[in-house]
């Protein structure tokens, strides 16, 4: 079972949907009431935010793309940090993903399914339960095959994009339009820099999952071409909907209103289409972020699968095979029991935070891994290098690194434990590579 190889099954098709699915989840439907709340009520932030976000996510993706085509391996962000950083670097980046990041997000997003689907049975108690039972569900599709998880995100991705396009249009055509959509900036006594800060970091969530796609290069028949295409098509749709989406919202009801609501879209579809519109809009809503979902144990059981072929996780010859369905089954299930005992929180906002913060360290650390790359090996065959380089990479750089540093200094109490919280998690995951480095060397 441990000599198997992963088939080369997916194209440019399955990886747009992976970055499009990932991302459009639950952020566009729920972290406007974040959003709006950190602005004070005020809209201008929160407008212009979903553009600059948008503008570092599609520098993220174009940067990553480079250093994903030059190492296509199987395991994605860790995988291209321990080439250029060290084993040590590499393995707390397999380990933050395995035991915060992707369990995290995936524990986030059943958590918003939960809230979603009992509200709309009328039994909110059941939130936790339904979120457990849907992780549940995405973890037998995933041990069927790549190809069965594939085609649920080509078809979650159709399914979800469907209701926010009906939102948009008919937004415009019954909205009053007459809500204040870029003015005021932000709130009174507000500070315009500490706030931008808390907005991306929300909005950074909503952009979120982009790099799904890095730790199935292996499985990809031609990623050279189709990386790039995914990343820079799938993120470009990805703003373009969130733009309108967002500035429809507004149209119908204004920020200090949409501050309040749990759920953004389904209060604008309520005012649109009445109750019974609001509950369709709901059950699209479910599709979303049951595909986002899919797509985060998709991706995290690969890392899971790469760390125990390094014999690096304790269980690695579980981890590290394969099942019969040429899919590393208990890598799923790593990560969904994980996203189960995450899930009982119950706290969707905690836990995107978290998991925001800590990927974006290593993200930053990736983009600086691309520059660091070229400069140490200049003459490694690239059949995709990064556009406008070094440009592109310093705007991923400095906008990443802008929301850490407000995150950590900036952005008051709660979120800065927030923010400790997740660097102290992986840094548990020294003594654990210390233990395995030293059982591997017997």
């Amino acid at each position: 079972m441990e000599s198997k190889e992963m088939k080369k099954t997916m194209g440019a098709a399955v990886a747009l949907s992976m970055v499009v699915g990932c991302v459009i989840g639950s952020g566009v439907f729920f972290k406007p009431q974040a959003i709006y709340t950190a602005t004070g009520g005020a809209p201008g932030i929160g407008i212009l935010s979903w553009i600059i976000g948008g503008l570092i996510t599609l520098c993220a993706g174009l940067t990553v793309a480079e250093i994903a085509v030059v190492i296509p391996k199987t395991g994605g962000m860790m995988v291209y940090l321990e080439e250029v950083f060290g084993e040590k670097v590499g393995y707390l980046t397999g380990w933050m993903q395995c035991v915060l990041f992707y369990p995290g997000t995936a524990a986030a997003l059943a958590v918003a399914f939960g809230n979603q689907l009992s509200e709309i049975l009328g039994h909110p108690g059941w939130a936790v339960g339904i979120a457990i039972v849907d992780i549940i569900v995405v973890i037998i599709i995933n041990e069927i095959g790549s190809k069965a998880a594939g085609l649920v995100q080509t078809l979650a991705t159709i399914g979800k994009v469907i209701p926010l396009i009906f939102i948009a249009i008919f937004a415009f055509i019954k909205g009053s339009g007459t809500n204040p959509i870029l003015t005021p900036m932000v709130g009174p006594g507000l500070s315009t820099g500490t706030v931008l800060g808390s907005v991306l970091i929300a909005i950074l969530f909503a952009y979120e999952g982009w790099i799904n796609v890095t730790p199935i290069v292996g499985e990809m028949k031609n990623p050279g071409k189709d990386l790039p295409k995914a990343f820079a098509g799938g993120i470009l749709i990805i703003m373009a909907i969130y733009l309108l989406v967002n500035v429809a919202y507004l149209w119908v009801l204004p920020a200090d209103q949409l501050k309040d609501c749990s759920s953004p879209a389904v209060a604008v579809a309520e005012v649109i289409f009445g109750p019974v519109g609001g509950k369709i809009i709901a059950a699209g809503i479910l599709i979303s972020v049951f595909g986002a979902l899919n797509g985060f144990i998709l991706s995290g059981s690969r890392v899971a699968y790469t760390l125990g072929v390094q014999k690096m996780i304790p269980g690695y010859k579980a981890f590290g095979k394969l099942n019969a369905s040429d899919v590393p089954g208990n890598g799923v299930l790593l990560i969904g029991a994980l996203a189960c005992i995450y899930a009982l929180t119950g706290q969707f906002n905690l836990l995107t935070d978290l998991a925001t913060f800590t990927g974006w360290v290593f993200y930053v650390m990736t983009f600086i891994a691309v520059i660091i790359l070229r400069r140490t090996k200049p003459d490694i065959e690239r059949v995709y290098k990064v556009p406008l380089y070094p440009i592109v990479p310093g705007i991923a750089i400095v906008g990443g690194g802008f929301v850490l540093i407000n995150q950590l200094f900036m952005a008051g109490s709660g979120p800065r434990m927030v923010a400790l919280a997740g660097i102290g998690i992986t840094l548990i995951g020294l003594p654990i590579y210390l233990i395995m480095t030293r059982k591997k060397a017997e």
